[in-house]
């Protein structure tokens, strides 16, 4: 992370829903034939059919677990929430409605709120394009509710993720922990902007050393932990490709990993309340769907500043899934306002293109080099020219990025 990063706190309101894909909707629109019911347990989430017709589709969602649970309808990435429903007590009831497109989508229930889910299972809606009606004002309101939710779900599968890589490198599986860090960090990417809207939250989660050096703060967090865990060679050099990286540095004794551990899990908690408050409701409320195209601007900005200089994860490495998520985070917050954009004229339909285009070319560049599922290349395994070519296709992406928050926002 870079000191300008502090200045995207604006992005916390990083997403709008897509209208092709959800909209707001009464309940008595939906024909009693559509009705789906969902059982979510401890261990499973059933869903009473795995197809529907497109159009208002209603979930019935009850609980039989002994936990407060949620249900959610994904998009076909796996990663973009439609529609979500939460807080279902033990034994009671909810219902998610939602306008549904043709297409590929998962369902999922979350026993506790927290962590991947169970029972994830592939959903199927078929028949014709929905047209979607409904207030603007009303869209926008459902489009920032959504992102509210995505947040919660990466931040709650970060906790408990960040939990056990925290347990692994205090009590010096050292393996293990390396081979968690790049996956847990990618719960974080996606979200970023959000920690870094509290403060000094993200500075104490994600500083690179040379960052804390420079701003006088104890250096902790992610970072300090990569160090231990690759420990750098004699004659190495920090991130500035200056100052000798054992420079004031020594490897954390055991007393010192516990507390680094848990000062990084403490902080992530420190997220995950902040993003079930209703401060955090209120803050992207209020910035609304200006933030939504600002944050798919913020977050490829991430990559321009960070990870394509192979300087966010020095110790490492592990540059390239910083790289894919934030990608991913970027997407998704285009992806939820593209139509917005599309609705103001055939030109501004033709951005959206040129952008989808952008990202399609970004993604399949990185394809190149590994992926989130399987895992990426070592950063410095890259050639001159790998590098080129990915610097080459974010700067073809960034300058038709840059024109969605105006187009959008036109009257």
């Amino acid at each position: 992370m870079t000191p300008s990063r502090r200045a995207l706190g604006a992005l916390t309101a990083t997403a709008v829903a897509a209208l092709a894909l959800a909209g707001c909707v009464a309940k008595a629109d939906v024909a009693a034939s559509d009705a789906l019911t969902v059982t979510s347990s401890d261990g499973a989430c059933d869903v009473s059919a795995a197809t529907a017709k497109s159009g208002t589709l209603a979930f019935d969602v009850t609980n039989s677990s002994q936990q407060i649970t949620e249900f959610y309808l994904l998009a076909s990435d796996g990663l973009r929430i439609v529609g979500e429903v939460e807080n279902i007590a033990p034994g009671s009831s909810r219902t998610l409605t939602v306008v549904a497109q043709p297409g590929d989508y998962f369902t999922l229930c979350k026993p506790g709120m927290i962590g991947e889910g169970v029972g994830r299972a592939a959903f199927t809606v078929t028949g014709d394009a929905v047209a979607i009606d409904g207030p603007d004002a009303e869209q926008k309101q459902q489009a920032v509710n959504l992102y509210a939710a995505f947040v919660k779900d990466q931040v709650g599968q970060l906790l408990p993720a960040v939990q056990e890589f925290a347990t692994a490198y205090e009590s010096g599986q050292d393996d293990a922990a390396r081979a968690q860090f790049p996956q847990v960090r990618a719960f974080y990417e996606r979200i970023e902007p959000v920690a870094e809207s509290l403060g000094d939250l993200d500075p104490r989660i994600d500083y690179r050393e040379v960052d804390a050096v420079a701003e006088g703060l104890e250096w902790t967090g992610f970072h300090r932990i990569e160090k231990d865990l690759w420990v750098p060679a004699q004659d190495a050099l920090n991130a500035d490709d200056v100052t000798p990286a054992w420079q004031g540095w020594a490897p954390s004794t055991p007393a010192e990993r516990a507390a680094f551990g848990a000062q990084l899990v403490a902080d992530v908690q420190e997220l995950y309340d902040y993003v079930h408050s209703d401060d955090f409701q209120t803050a992207l409320d209020e910035q609304g769907i200006g933030g939504i195209s600002n944050g798919a601007i913020g977050l490829l900005d991430e990559v321009a500043t960070g990870k394509i200089t192979g300087e966010e994860d020095w110790w490492s490495g592990t540059d390239l899934w910083d790289f894919a998520a934030n990608v991913e985070g970027s997407k998704m917050a285009f992806s939820l306002v593209q139509d917005f954009a599309s609705s103001k004229g055939a030109d501004d339909a033709k951005l959206v293109e040129e952008i989808q285009a952008g990202y399609a070319d970004l993604e399949e560049a990185l394809a190149e080099h590994g992926s989130l599922a399987d895992g990426f290349v070592n950063y410095r395994e890259l050639s001159d020219a790998d590098k080129r070519t990915l610097t080459d296709l974010i700067n073809a992406l960034a300058e038709p990025l840059s024109q969605l928050t105006s187009t959008i926002l036109e009257k």
